[in-house]
This record gives C-alpha cells, sequence and structure tokens, in this order.
C-alpha cells in the first residue's frame, strides 16, 4: 500500500476532526475516573495537528507520524501527550511511503511495546492498552474487510475496559470506584483506530 501525501494528508486530518468532534464524550468519560482534562488536553494536541498538516504530510510518511507524535507530546500534556506521541514516534521509526501489513503488524507490535515500557502498564490494566493489542490481535490475522474488523475491534474493546478495575494511571486512584467507567484513554484510542480505519479502507 502507497501512503502518498494526499492520504497522509487525510489520514491527519481524519484523525484529527474525529478526536475534536469526540471532546465533550472524552471529557465527560475522564470527569468519572480522572482529572476531566482529557478531551480539552486531545482537542489542543489535533487541533496542532490540523493546523500542521500540510507541513506534516509534505514529509515522508515515517518523518511525518515523527512529526505528529511530537507535536502531541508537545500539546497535549498529562499522561496522554507522552504515549500518544511514543506510539507515533516508534511508527516513525519503522514505516515508510509504501508499506506491507506485515511490516505495519512489525511497526504496530514494537510501538505498543514502547507505550507499555513508557507508561509502566500492560494489558488487563484499564489503558489504551487494551484497545492496541486487540487491535494488533485483527491486524495479525488479516482477511477480508480488515478495516471494518479493526474498527469494530478497537470499539468492542473500548467497551470492554468498563468492568475492568484501573491499575494505572489516575483512575487507579480510585480502587473499585474506577469499575463501571470506560477508559478515556481507551476511548480515544478507539476513535483514532477507527478513523485511521476508515482512511485506509478507502485507500486500499
Amino acid at each position: 500500500m502507497m501512503i502518498d501525501r494526499e492520504t497522509r494528508r487525510r489520514l491527519f486530518e481524519t484523525v484529527a476532526n474525529r478526536v475534536i468532534a469526540n471532546v465533550d464524550e472524552l471529557t465527560d468519560l475522564d470527569r468519572a475516573i480522572g482529572d476531566g482534562d482529557h478531551g480539552t488536553n486531545m482537542r489542543r494536541g489535533f487541533e496542532a495537528v490540523l493546523a500542521a498538516a500540510d507541513e506534516l504530510s509534505a514529509k515522508s510518511f515515517g518523518e511525518s507520524l515523527k512529526g505528529v507524535g511530537t507535536t502531541l507530546v508537545m500539546k497535549v500534556g498529562g499522561a496522554s501527550g507522552p504515549l500518544y506521541g511514543t506510539l507515533l514516534l516508534s511508527l516513525g521509526k519503522s514505516l515508510a511511503d509504501d508499506v506491507s501489513r506485515e511490516q505495519v503488524i512489525e511497526a504496530f507490535a514494537a510501538a505498543i511495546e514502547a507505550v507499555k515500557a513508557r507508561g509502566k502498564s500492560d494489558a488487563g490494566q484499564k489503558t489504551m492498552l487494551d484497545v492496541l493489542f486487540p487491535v494488533l490481535a485483527v491486524l495479525r490475522e488479516g482477511g477480508e474487510g480488515l478495516a471494518a474488523r479493526l474498527k469494530a475491534a478497537a470499539k468492542l474493546a473500548a467497551e470492554n475496559t468498563i468492568p475492568m478495575r484501573a491499575i494505572r494511571g489516575r483512575a487507579s486512584f480510585l480502587g473499585e470506584r474506577s469499575i463501571g467507567h470506560m477508559d478515556p484513554g481507551a476511548r480515544s484510542s478507539a476513535l483514532i483506530i477507527g478513523a485511521v480505519a476508515d482512511v485506509i479502507e478507502g485507500v486500499a
């Protein structure tokens, strides 16, 4: 699959607009078990990505991903900025303009490990990793309708954080009271994966 300049721009703009359109939901989720600032922090970061979309998309795919990651680290703040930044910076190290599914799988797996190390967390702890791992599993399966299945898996995985008790992050301070709420980072991850899937479905 060739990720040309137009596809890069559409990818960044679609993801940014999807996150910005769901700021209120992310804020409400974070009010329940966090600081209540996940939505506004993510909006600040992705508004900066939108403003730089032309400049970012003019770079190679790898360099553009690094640029988005750096922007999120600088603008989002909190825990989410470094975690999403780490994910994208790691992806940017491995992905070229012409990518195969196998290369994406390898890069995504490495990026998840980088997020694990940065957040000192793992699957099952009510974090964004609880979306990223199921998405990786579907990506490895491949097959027909992959984009739609990736989107569905991400949405379901975010919903599956509702009965979990938070082990990492601000929500972990609530103990049992964190049960019954969707993790905001898992939800924002699902939104981003869904937006990426929509763009890739149009390219593939």
